[in-house]
């Protein structure tokens, strides 16, 4: 099927949403729109029984036509069914103007799930539009993620033996698992970015590897990376310090500041993971790319050397940001964790030397102003730990963990609220330490 009357219809839908926003469902130009969409559908239904429109890993598609731009009308279109919770949807032949002005009515005056949205097409006798499936709930997109880290846990302990026994690892399985990670943090980023927020102290760099790419796909989300970039991302990221498996674990491990011999060590290992995962199967250059530099600065004053005046991708910078961000909220032995706040002022100071400024201010815009794993005092003088921001695409509509009630008492079962709804501000940031709080405990 030739994809411009599919592209054209999807323009169509965009049009008479922005119509009813404007104008009541009986309106003229309302109903020129709706007519429009009407004849296109009817055009496609000579070729097909059934048309079917949904959003799949971010992007709107329309039968074959599958839209990965980021803003205009299919972009709109994709935003308005993931705000309803709808995956996808099917218009069967025999659409009537009046099943498709119900639909979009209902649609445009703010049903706001798709479960609702469903029974009122079902009450009204619409036959011919049947939602197919709804986004799952938001505790089920936690327990997927939660099921997801697992695989990826998993997979890199797998890597991580691999190397050491001096085998080749396997690839299938981290491709598979990022993947994974990947639909995760188009549907639901901070579902997943919360658990980056997991630390394994006593394994460090086989958790941190894991936390690292999550952070980066968030990074990567953040500076609008097609699907397909982010799961390169992704991968790099996963990857991008097995060679420090080549490195002495006593100096990785070290308290305190390391001699010029052990730091010389140390920056051998970006070549060393090269070493091991271009014997891998199916890298693609980037990954490479990003195993190679993710040292390297933007100001290239960083290491290796032989590496400063190539070329790199903006996949290596992504990284840098992730791998910045998860050590400086990571408890070692030298070094006492940051929150997320100071980690950002922080990468605000690194910002034009070490890291890329552009990607540092995109991903600070999407943590908000207080991110996730932010435990934090409110007007009422609760204390809470942010575990999730911009619910129903408002980055003000916080949800918080209650850990503390207004008397400073701990609070059993702490339950999380939504601030919006309470009506209730942050005042200011809380240091988990200084309340004998490991937020990992609440995540």
């Amino acid at each position: 099927m030739n994809i411009d009357p599919l592209r054209q219809a999807v323009q169509a839908l965009a049009g008479t949403f922005k119509s009813l926003q404007l104008y009541p469902a009986r309106h003229p130009a309302v109903a020129k729109q709706i007519g429009l969409v009407q004849l296109l559908l009817q055009r496609l239904f000579a070729d097909k029984q059934s048309l079917k429109l949904g959003v799949i890993e971010g992007s709107l598609y329309f039968e074959e036509y599958l839209a990965e731009e980021k803003h205009g009308a299919a972009a709109e279109v994709a935003r308005i069914l993931v705000s309803l919770g709808i995956e996808a949807l099917e218009f069967h032949i025999g659409l009537s103007e009046r099943e498709l002005l119900i639909f979009l009515d209902a649609v445009a005056s703010g049903q706001d799930k798709g479960k609702r949205l469903a029974t009122e097409l079902q009450s009204q006798g619409v036959e011919n539009i049947r939602i197919l499936s709804l986004r799952k709930k938001p505790q089920e997109d936690r327990r997927a993620a939660r099921k997801v880290y697992g695989q990826a846990l998993k997979v890199m302990e797998d890597i991580f033996h691999d190397v050491r026994l001096g085998t080749i690892p396997s690839t299938a399985e981290a491709i598979t698992v990022i993947r994974e990670m990947t639909q995760i943090t188009l549907d639901d980023p901070h579902s997943i970015f919360a658990l980056s927020l997991l630390k394994d102290y006593d394994q460090y760099t086989f958790t941190h590897s894991v936390n690292v790419s999550i952070i980066a796909l968030a990074v990567g989300r953040a500076c609008e990376l097609s699907t397909d970039r982010l799961r390169l991302l992704g991968l790099g990221a996963l990857l991008h310090d097995l060679g420090k498996l080549k490195t002495d674990v006593r100096i990785i491990c070290k308290p305190g500041k390391l001699t010029a011999e052990e730091f010389h060590e140390i920056r051998k290992h970006p070549a060393n993971g090269v070493a091991i995962v271009e014997q891998m199967e199916s890298i693609p250059p980037e990954v490479l790319d990003i195993v190679r530099g993710h040292h390297l600065h933007f100001d290239r004053s960083g290491y290796p050397p032989e590496a400063l005046q190539q070329k790199t991708s903006a996949l290596v910078e992504m990284t840098a940001i992730a791998d910045t961000y998860d050590a400086m909220t990571t408890l070692r032995a030298y070094q006492r964790p940051m929150t997320p706040r100071r980690a950002i002022e922080r990468m605000h100071q690194l910002s034009g030397n070490y890291l890329h400024p552009e990607y540092v201010r995109r991903f600070v815009a999407s943590l908000g102003d207080y991110p996730v794993g932010t435990l934090a005092r409110l007007t009422t003088n609760e204390i809470g730990l942010v575990t999730r921001v911009g619910r129903g695409h408002a980055p003000q509509a916080l949800d918080i963990k209650l850990i503390f009630d207004a008397r400073g008492q701990r609070i059993p079962s702490p339950p999380t609220q939504n601030l919006a709804e309470r009506g209730v501000e942050i005042v200011a940031e809380v240091d988990p330490l200084s309340k004998g709080i490991d937020i990992s405990d609440f995540l």
